[in-house]
């Protein structure tokens, strides 16, 4: 009975520290600050744990987790948290270290990238955030905001066009027609 227990521990362990960069991403993309993206993946991740059997059991358990993560996040934009996506000093910006393959590293100006995700409303950034950041699918996009494919459409096209709006930005902002 202990060997099952401690061989979910050992399973959980694993998946939490393979994905937590990804996961610490994605909060920190959501949040804007580095507190409350660490916040918000540890929470997910404590929610996930208690119910580890059946999550380690789902067929996709990233999607399942990613899923948990955005309604957390949802649950705190609706109790009308304060966020800000971009910290006053870059103390934030700086301990954040991105993959070689993230494209928010590529960005010319991070600063004004992460500021003007700041004033998209929260459904357009999550859609954003999750389909050009996180390289989701339509589909897996739709089942981690709960939601349909048209609405990640829309989200995820009115976002684009507001980024795109602002001058200078244009040039680091992901052009459509993806997946």
């Amino acid at each position: 009975m202990g060997d099952g227990k401690q061989s979910r521990n050992e399973e959980f362990q694993s998946f939490m520290v393979g994905r937590w960069p990804r996961l610490m991403r994605t909060a920190f993309l959501l949040t804007g600050e580095q507190h409350a993206a660490e916040d918000l993946v540890q929470s997910t991740l404590e929610q996930v744990y208690v119910a580890w059997r059946r999550v380690g059991a789902a067929d996709d358990p990233e999607a399942y987790v990613r899923r948990v993560m955005i309604n957390a996040h949802a649950r705190r934009h609706r109790r009308r948290l304060r966020e800000f996506l971009a910290p006053r000093d870059d103390s934030g910006l700086v301990r954040e270290v991105a993959d070689t393959g993230d494209r928010i590293a590529q960005a010319d100006d991070r600063g004004a990238l992460l500021t003007a995700l700041a004033q998209l409303p929260a459904r357009q950034r999550e859609a954003v955030v999750l389909r050009y950041w996180e390289d989701l699918t339509e589909t897996q996009t739709a089942e981690a905001m709960g939601c349909s494919i048209g609405t990640v459409k829309s989200n995820a096209a009115k976002g684009i066009a507001k980024l795109r709006a602002i001058p200078g930005l244009a040039e680091t902002v992901t052009h459509g027609g993806r997946k």
